[in-house]
């Protein structure tokens, strides 16, 4: 579950420089309070990793050519999802059904894991170590930021920390999985 959450969280500051990289070069045009707080959150990476205006073309172009099959691998995992669904809560299971759903559902994830790991890998090669020096900090500091409002929202709901266990790591509560 931890590798889980740091791929998407990897993938979510990806997904920041190549949406920043993409077609937001400027601040964003809404300008209603949403956006400032949003803004105040997520770092201006363009800023901080100090990419040349090639290295943003690239990134653009890598991002169109790649759209289009993220796109339809997304679609892929929506429909697996419902299938499987539909398979689990159907009045009457049928195991074969259930299985093939799974493996469906499994086929999708996997792509959607390659092309995403595809494109941080195509970004990383447009970074020079320099940059990427500072994308692995900025990185590093946007996970604390999330740990951080982890916990807080934990704390509102009154879960307060988990227990741990002698190795430290969390103890789950019964049934809360």
């Amino acid at each position: 579950m931890k590798y889980a959450k740091l791929v998407l969280l990897l993938f979510a500051l990806l997904a920041t420089v190549a949406s920043v990289a993409y077609g937001q070069d400027g601040p964003s045009s809404g300008g209603g309070p949403q956006d400032e707080r949003f803004d105040e959150r997520r770092p201006n990476l363009l800023a901080e990793l100090g990419l040349s205006r090639e290295q943003i073309q690239q990134i653009r172009r890598m991002n169109q050519e790649r759209r289009p099959a993220m796109m339809q691998a997304q679609r892929r995992m929506q429909e697996a999802n419902r299938a499987l669904d539909m398979a689990i809560y159907r009045d009457s299971v049928r195991d074969e059904e259930f299985q093939n759903c799974l493996k469906d559902v499994q086929a999708a994830q996997a792509e959607l894991a390659r092309l995403r790991f595809e494109s941080e890998l195509s970004v990383r090669k447009v970074l020079t170590p320099e940059q990427l020096v500072r994308f692995r900090e900025l990185r590093r500091r946007f996970a604390e930021v999330r740990e951080a409002e982890i916990r807080d929202r934990r704390m509102r709901r009154g879960g307060g920390a988990m227990p741990r266990v002698r190795d430290g790591s969390p103890q789950r509560p019964p049934g809360n999985y």
